[in-house]
């Protein structure tokens, strides 16, 4: 039996029919609701999508409104004020996979979204939530991305933001997240200890109709990160990678590509084969790679201490999941430390001309440890994820990145300079 939402017969979510409880499946009806109220499991979108055809996806719009039928959206979602996320490139990556020892290799390359990361397609879908829900004032806890991501949603939508970070992030994610004009808090503590806060503020009346897109609107805002595995499968020519490397800090990202690649076999849409997801950490916050190496089902809370900041979630709600998911596909979690990531970000950077942030960087360092480890298929048609431009986290290669040489406008004064 549902439970009943005021909400639910007034607002538009397309395919969406309501909310289902991924622990026990108990079904409640579309609303700003995020924990099941029979076993406190997290809640996600249920759909009834109907028939779905390749070529009205190819006819939408250059964004994830293409995949507008397959997300809790309204019809005419296009047409709104919003960011418009989504199509980003994916690189064939050659130079990149002759360094590896990979046949075929494709970097998916979400730094090109509005505000150069992945969470633009995320916060995209919640901006619809909020809007459905009458919310005012549009609000979450970040690493950095989601903030900036959240602060440029509103304004382009004409609603009030207050974000909330922990006081030490990278100093260009916290420009940029106050750039847009609304209300930016920095709190003295680390991701959890903000998380915490935010879900304290929603049942306070200072927090009265404030959608916090990854608390009380987190079954749509995860919904966001299905359009990176649509469009992985549409830009290879509708069919499924062999196996895919995500990073990993709430582990909602890989959960919901695992969904969408399921949607999309469940609907015809591609042929149904086996793939393989492997989840990347960085060694200094790598809760679920840990659990996973020690075959356990538990997570353990971690206190993060890595330079990948829009990683470092110490208690991430979907690790269960996402062991799940890696040991379902054969797949795996595994980590890299913090060497290992400058080094991925300048491998990458030097061979395919892609700048990636730090999470690019533990995702392709993770990557070559599998491929050098020999866990990871060298023959099989292979994605990595770069989630965020790597002007962001300019400190954690700026000792890498200076000058060959400072000479005087003279050919003499180079030629001396570079004699040998």
């Amino acid at each position: 039996m549902a439970h009943t939402s005021t909400a639910a017969n007034t607002v538009e979510f397309g395919p969406a029919t309501g909310l289902s409880c991924r622990e026990c499946g108990a079904l409640y009806d579309l609303g700003p609701i995020f924990a099941c109220t029979e076993c406190f499991g997290p809640l996600e979108v249920a759909y009834d999508f109907g028939e779905v055809r390749r070529e009205d996806i190819e006819s939408g719009p250059a964004n994830i409104w293409r995949y507008r039928s397959l997300l809790p959206v309204p019809a005419g979602v296009a047409a709104k004020p919003n960011l418009q996320p989504g199509w980003t490139k994916l690189v064939k990556a050659d130079r990149l996979a002759a360094e590896l020892g990979l046949r075929s290799l494709h970097v998916k390359d979400d730094s090109g979204n509005p505000t150069h990361s992945f969470k633009d397609r995320v916060v995209a879908i919640a901006l619809e939530a909020a809007r459905n829900f009458g919310f005012h004032t549009l609000s979450c806890s970040s690493t950095g991305n989601l903030a900036g991501a959240v602060s440029a949603a509103a304004a382009r939508a004409g609603l009030d933001s207050c974000v909330f970070i922990p006081a030490d992030l990278e100093p260009a994610k916290v420009t940029m997240a106050a750039v847009y004009g609304g209300r930016l808090v920095a709190i003295d503590g680390n991701y959890d200890e903000v998380n915490r806060f935010c879900s304290e503020l929603i049942g306070d009346e200072l927090g009265e109709k404030w959608g916090f897109v990854n608390v009380n609107l987190r079954p749509f805002y995860a919904e966001g990160s299905k359009t990176l595995a649509y469009e992985i499968a549409e830009q290879l020519g509708w069919r499924l990678p062999d196996q895919i490397v995500i990073p990993v800090a709430s582990g909602s990202q890989l959960t919901k590509i695992d969904k969408g690649f399921r949607e999309l076999i469940k609907l015809g849409l591609v042929e149904e084969r086996p793939y393989r997801i492997f989840g990347a950490q960085a060694e200094g916050c790598s809760p679920v790679s840990q659990a996973f190496k020690a075959g356990q089902d538990v997570v353990q809370p971690v206190r993060p201490d890595t330079i990948a900041k829009s990683l470092a979630i110490g208690n991430p709600a979907d690790g269960p999941y996402v062991l799940d998911i890696a040991r379902r596909t054969g797949g795996a979690v595994e980590d890299v430390n913090d060497q290992e990531v400058v080094e991925a970000i300048r491998l990458l950077a030097r061979t395919e001309g892609v700048f990636a942030e730090t999470a690019g960087g533990v995702t392709v360092g993770v990557l070559r440890k599998l491929v050098r480890e020999g866990r990871l298929d060298p023959d099989a048609e292979t994605v990595v994820l770069n989630t965020g431009d790597g002007l962001k986290t300019l400190d954690a290669v700026a000792e890498h990145a200076r000058p060959a040489a400072v000479i005087r406008p003279s050919l003499d004064a180079f030629r001396a300079a570079f004699a040998n």
